[in-house]
């Protein structure tokens, strides 16, 4: 069996691995991981709007749900985690600037983590909160998904 990856190291590997992921390309975020938490922040742009001019709820759902993700994955070493559910409440619309997901890690057991995340623009305002149940899937963390 390999010798387990530094934290730091495997919280980077993380990192590059959201980073390839094709989707990223055009919703162009930034991420940081550490242990049990995970931030991602994003440019709000006009071609993330809806018909009334502020950003589709999709994009609120993929930061919380990045944000949770990687901070559920980020105490999980060897396997890629999966969201089974993701619970998400819209409180305000944005139309500009920068919004940054705040995940964290609040459970863990031997089948299943819990993650929450909420998701504030620059000014510290709270957009949406949301929060979602991830499994151990069965996916190597390894460079076939982009952990390198």
């Amino acid at each position: 069996m390999p010798t387990p990856l530094p934290p730091e190291e495997h919280y980077r590997r993380l990192e590059r691995m959201y980073h390839q992921a094709p989707i990223n390309a055009w919703h162009q975020p930034t991420i940081r991981v550490s242990e049990g938490q995970a931030e991602v922040s994003v440019t709000v742009r006009r071609d993330f709007w809806h018909a009334a001019h502020a950003m589709h709820g999709a994009l609120y759902f993929k930061s919380l749900d990045d944000s949770s993700f990687f901070a559920a994955n980020s105490v999980v070493f060897d396997l890629f985690v999966l969201t089974v559910t993701f619970n998400l409440v819209l409180l305000r619309p944005v139309s500009e600037g920068i919004i940054t997901a705040h995940g964290r890690l609040v459970h863990r057991s031997k089948s299943m983590l819990v993650a929450e995340s909420e998701l504030r623009d620059a000014e510290g305002r709270t957009l949406a909160r949301g929060g979602g149940t991830f499994v151990y899937s069965t996916i190597a963390l390894g460079p076939e998904v982009g952990y390198r």
